[in-house]
């Protein structure tokens, strides 16, 4: 661990918030760029992209994910990652022809799960073709893992068809999902431990396990994914301010964790991701 640093991923908006509810959530292409450039800024490596359309609903529009990307690239450094989960009601094949975008990176979740009073649908058929999808495409997935269940469909899924275009193996614990795995510390070993070999990894506490899950994750050498897609209060009784107010206190945990902020390009080399 010593000597390593942490890679801070940001998620700016999801599929879940409404804008009316949440007026600060970035949903044009000009918020989510000014949101990427100050998160960049404040330490932030990688962004996990869910956008919006002309009412500020979510979609998979691929001209404007295609417009997204062009965007996010010429105005940072910042690793893209596309969201294929999408929102819980969008059809699995418009989910999976994100990839013909070709970010550097997309989530890949490895299970269905209970998501508030949805369900999260990602069946292994789907899960498999996905993952052939990433390769052909030459995108580094991020392995998304909702619940333990998650963590051995993951081993099964790589034992079967062999590792991830890069080499790399990257995954997201996503926890304090109603639904899925709790925000907690014994939660989070647990998960970790039952990782393949060598795989990185960060960790999402959702609402108000932000901040127990991202002390969980520092100190067992894990990184970091903060946003307004997870996190909509900053502290009992405070709104956050906006994304970077986040992405700052990230960097700060993992400044005073002794492993700091990574760059972009620090994470396209951790990531293996392909110039593009």
């Amino acid at each position: 661990m010593r000597g390593m640093r942490t890679l801070i991923t940001v998620a700016p908006t999801g599929a879940e918030s409404a804008k009316a509810d949440v007026p600060n959530l970035p949903v044009t292409m000009d918020e989510l760029v000014d949101t990427a450039k100050a998160c960049e800024k404040s330490g932030a490596a990688m962004i996990h992209v869910h956008i919006r359309d002309a009412a500020a609903q979510p979609t998979l529009d691929l001209g404007r994910l295609r417009e997204t990307v062009a965007a996010l690239r010429q105005d940072t450094d910042l690793v893209v990652q596309l969201s294929t989960g999408g929102a819980v009601t969008d059809p699995l094949e418009n989910r999976i022809k994100v990839l013909d975008v070709e970010p550097d990176s997309c989530s890949l979740t490895c299970g269905t799960v209970n998501f508030g009073d949805d369900v999260f649908m990602n069946p292994w058929p789907f899960m498999v073709d996905l993952y052939q999808r990433t390769k052909e495409r030459e995108v580094v997935p991020e392995f998304e893992l909702f619940d333990l269940g998650h963590v051995a469909a993951l081993n099964r899924l790589l034992d079967k068809y062999g590792p991830p275009y890069g080499g790399k193996i990257h995954c997201d614990l996503v926890m304090g999902v109603p639904g899925g795995m709790p925000g907690t510390a014994d939660a989070l070993v647990a998960a970790v431990n039952a990782l393949p070999q060598g795989a990185s990894w960060s960790a999402t506490g959702v609402g108000r396990t932000s901040l127990p899950v991202a002390f969980a994750a520092l100190a067992k050498g894990g990184h970091l994914r903060v946003g307004m897609e997870d996190t909509l209060t900053f502290a009992k009784g405070r709104p956050v301010r906006d994304n970077a107010e986040l992405v700052e206190r990230a960097a700060q945990l993992a400044t005073i964790a002794q492993r700091p902020p990574m760059t972009g390009d620090e994470a396209r080399t951790m990531l293996n991701v392909k110039p593009r």
